[in-house]
């Protein structure tokens, strides 16, 4: 890197990593007081609580690094302007061009910073942080239903090579992934009812198998012709079979990966985790929108760094008389905010109107990217 460079980035990366912490700890102490209201049921201790929050701190990290990149460098600039020094570095042949891209060279660390977040320390410590919680309060994990979590899963049988459909309902999905009060309900390729399995827990056995324990199986087989009456509606149409074992070896596609949705949003999810789960909605014929656009942003959120650092750009073209430096760190601060809002906006709509997943995760980066080059341009000719 250059002289320049270097003093660009030693700035900056001082006041990023200044305001990083700062508005963590400001989150910290928000998400703490929520957590206040919890506190004393069961097991969970204030100590607790401190963990809880502190293991969310990485994925606070992840979600504030863009915005504190853009204060960081507009606090730099803004106080560079003051003193004259970012004029004197055009005045000694410092382009507009050249100035983006060493800000773009200076965004490279943060970025892969985001990612390394994003994909690896976050997804772990939120689920650890649930783990916690649930542990102490000795609760699970539920869906909105009264029965529990209810998973399609679909899979070829080894005997016939027909495909098989189960309907899994988990009444109970606790912490460390084991399930309890399970029911499945299986049909075979024209979707006919053929077996009811009802466990009273379950672990996963890798690869690919569910041990279950306390199984009352029954086995629905078509009943045979009866000679007499041929016609009688009261004629026994199926023949069922019941049987109780104390452990049974269930096939499945089923993963704890796939159930740890239930532990964390699909915006806390790891990249890995997201596709597996997307590629499981899209083989049972299930709705991804949602996830696909978690995914999509998963992918293209880190990079909105390079936006914001776009956007820090015109605010060394403003002279002392344009603002004093407080103004216009305020301003980068409503900027990043406005930034997160429309990004999660811009989600939510594009999930109501089935919008491309790309161009919903794609759209507010590139809506402020456009204008971080016109206010760039526009400074610069003024």
């Amino acid at each position: 890197m250059r002289i320049y460079e270097r003093y660009f980035a030693r700035q900056i990366y001082l006041a990023f990593i200044f305001i990083l912490f700062a508005f963590s700890g400001l989150f910290f102490f928000f998400d703490l007081i929520n957590e206040l209201n919890t506190v004393g049921h069961g097991n969970y201790k204030f100590t607790l609580a401190v963990l809880r929050v502190a293991l969310q701190t990485p994925s606070r990290f992840y979600e504030i690094i863009p915005v504190a990149a853009l204060i960081s460098a507009i606090y730099v600039f803004a106080q560079m302007a003051a003193a004259s020094e970012f004029t004197i570095f055009r005045v000694s042949g410092l382009s507009t061009g050249a100035a983006l891209r060493s800000l773009l060279k200076i965004g490279v660390p943060m970025v892969l910073i985001t990612y390394l977040i994003g994909e690896v320390v976050g997804p772990y410590t939120d689920q650890l942080s649930e783990r916690v919680r649930l542990e102490a309060l000795g609760s699970s994990v539920s869906s909105n239903f009264q029965s529990g979590v209810w998973v399609k899963d679909t899979l070829t049988a080894k005997e016939n090579g027909e495909q098989v459909t189960r309907f899994v309902n988990v009444g109970t999905l606790n912490p460390d992934t084991t399930i309890a009060n399970v029911r499945i309900y299986e049909f075979d390729s024209k979707f006919r009812l053929t077996n009811v399995r009802i466990a009273k827990s379950g672990v996963y056995e890798p690869p690919g198998h569910w041990k279950l324990t306390g199984v009352t199986d029954t086995q629905l087989n078509d009943a045979p012709p009866q000679a007499a009456n041929p016609g009688d509606a009261l004629n026994p149409v199926y023949r069922a079979t019941q049987s109780t074992l104390p452990e049974y070896s269930l096939r499945s596609e089923l993963t704890p990966q796939i159930l740890s949705v239930l532990l964390v949003s699909p915006d806390r999810m790891s990249m890995f985790n997201l596709f597996r789960y997307i590629q499981h909605l899209t083989e049972n014929h299930q709705d991804t929108q949602r996830y696909q656009i978690a995914f999509w942003r998963k992918i293209l959120y880190p990079f909105a760094v390079f936006v914001m650092l776009i956007l820090s750009l015109p605010f060394a073209y403003l002279h002392t008389r344009a603002g004093v430096v407080g103004m216009k760190v305020f301003g980068g601060i409503m900027i990043g905010m406005s930034f997160q809002l429309v990004n999660t906006l811009f989600s939510h709509i594009g999930n109501l109107n089935t919008w491309p997943a790309p161009i919903t995760a794609a759209a507010p980066a590139l809506a402020y990217l456009v204008i971080g080059l016109v206010g760039l341009k526009w400074v610069e000719r003024h």
